[in-house]
């Protein structure tokens, strides 16, 4: 199988763009082995249509409460965010943005991703450190794609969605050993928990950090050199795959 030609996902870019440990390999411009062990499960998806199975409950509200937090957004930034369906792609990265401002997504003129946070306290979290470099770089790759000069990275913090808020009754009342939800002591439990998953009563706007970034002109030719040493090591990958019990 050849990856002279293989896409690589925007929203995995950060881990090419890891630095290695050692001094030479920097220098060198050797790719990281947080890139590499990424790059083995690309190899496995590319050419083996599998990839891993992981799903933690905050997976789960980001995909969940994608529709709320794009409309928190809206509300706060008068105006209205399409979710946007629609992939874009080079010769050299692949990706889908959450929702844009223009006409199409081809003439993006500033682009919006959502990161639902699971609850205020992972949410409040994001104001002292900086944007996680991950987000970072997917923006970095959704405005070369698109030609957008301006990304915002948008943490929500909005109600857990119904299916997850019932999962979380159901474990509150195998925890506290309640026979139902009509139970008093499950009524009095709750009362005192739902408060961590329900943010109606906190303003709009205290519910939205958006992390501005900016286009960097540097970052197609950066990029596209890291794409290039992905699809070497995924040849070499596969050649040593195919060749590894040989004598």
């Amino acid at each position: 199988m050849n990856f002279n030609n293989t896409l690589i996902h925007a929203s995995s870019l950060g881990k090419l763009f890891t630095e290695p440990v050692k001094k030479e390999d920097k220098e060198a411009g050797n790719l990281s082995a947080t890139a590499k062990t990424h790059l083995i499960e690309v190899y496995i998806r590319e050419k083996y249509g599998r990839k891993k199975d992981i799903e933690t409950k905050q997976m789960s509200k980001g995909k969940l409460a994608e529709d709320d937090s794009l409309l928190l957004l809206s509300e706060y930034l008068c105006e209205y965010l399409e979710k946007n369906e629609a992939s874009v792609s080079n010769n050299f990265i692949i990706g889908t943005p959450d929702a844009y401002l223009g006409l199409t997504i081809q003439e993006a003129e500033v682009i919006y991703d959502v990161k639902s946070s699971y609850d205020i306290f992972t949410f409040l979290a994001n104001i002292e450190g900086a944007l996680n470099k991950d987000y970072y770089y997917q923006l970095q790759a959704y405005m070369w794609l698109t030609g957008a000069i301006e990304g915002n990275v948008a943490y929500c913090l909005v109600d857990l969605p119904f299916e997850q808020l019932e999962s979380e009754k159901q474990y509150l009342i195998r925890k506290i050993g309640a026979i139902s939800e009509e139970s008093q002591d499950f009524k009095d439990a709750w009362k005192k928990k739902e408060s961590l998953f329900l943010y109606n009563d906190i303003p709009e706007s205290e519910r939205i950090l958006l992390f501005n970034v900016q286009k960097d002109p540097t970052f197609p030719e950066k990029c596209q050199q890291k794409v290039e040493k992905a699809r070497v090591f995924l040849n070499e990958l596969e050649n040593k795959h195919i060749h590894f019990n040989n004598i």
